[in-house]
């Protein structure tokens, strides 16, 4: 989102984007999982045995959604984990599903904006968010403020969409542009959901820009893992410790 434009379109673009979630959460996690060829799980739980290195105790999910992360991470480490999102509807899903799965003494969701986290500083262990980046209203407000909830030495772990190289690229922004937005229209019913999701995962920064974007917040010791092919990549960043 432009961070440069007037506060009440901020305000009515995320009140748009809200709603959008809202209305796509029935079909989210099916959507998901069919687009993405079921390749998703496999990075979410690398993402979370990485994680499980540093054994935290507490872990806040930025960009929940419905709880996919948050359960993975919780099945994978010993942590307690809260997640956040925008989406009442996304929560509400969450919220059965960590139920379903026996869970809810170690996972809660709330509702809450990335940039304004209702916790104090250096609350947790570490922070993740996977492929929620990308709608933050403002991306360096947002991941500033998950700086500042984590305790100095704490992890951020950040999972978002890239563009593969050569043939591979075009492929992939071939199916983003084209696939995604018919398939995700006729399953969600709202094809403009999945006309805004892939422009913006190809409109995003990626490697080296991203990792800057990571260390104007506030994070050091950056590293960037590509995945399946570059499809999808994995950011790692620490909390610099108190010296």
């Amino acid at each position: 989102m432009n961070k440069n434009l007037p506060a009440s379109h901020h305000s009515k673009e995320k009140n748009g984007v809200k709603a959008m979630f809202d209305a796509i959460a029935p079909r989210y996690d099916l959507l998901n999982h069919i687009l993405s060829l079921g390749i998703d799980r496999g990075w979410r739980k690398l993402l979370a045995l990485r994680l499980a290195r540093i054994q935290p105790l507490k872990v806040i999910d930025v960009a929940t959604g419905t709880a996919d992360l948050a359960l993975i991470v919780a099945k994978n480490t010993n942590a307690v984990v809260t997640g956040v999102d925008i989406s009442q509807g996304m929560i509400t899903i969450g919220k059965a599903k960590v139920t379903d799965a026996g869970l809810s003494e170690r996972i809660t969701l709330i509702e809450a904006d990335s940039a304004s986290l209702p916790f104090e500083d250096n609350y947790f262990d570490a922070a993740t968010v996977a492929f929620g980046v990308r709608n933050f209203e403002n991306t360096v407000e947002g991941l500033t403020d998950m700086c500042r909830v984590i305790r100095p030495g704490g992890l951020i772990s950040v999972l978002e969409f890239s563009s593969p190289r050569g043939l591979m690229g075009v492929l992939a922004r071939f199916y983003m542009r084209r696939i995604m937005p018919l398939i995700g229209g006729i399953i969600s019913g709202h094809p403009s959901a999945y006309t805004y999701l892939p422009e913006t995962a190809l409109a995003f920064p990626e490697g080296e820009d991203f990792a800057a974007l990571l260390r104007e917040a506030g994070f050091n010791n950056i590293s960037i893992t590509p995945l399946t092919f570059g499809i999808a990549t994995l950011y790692e960043g620490h909390k610099p410790a108190v010296k």
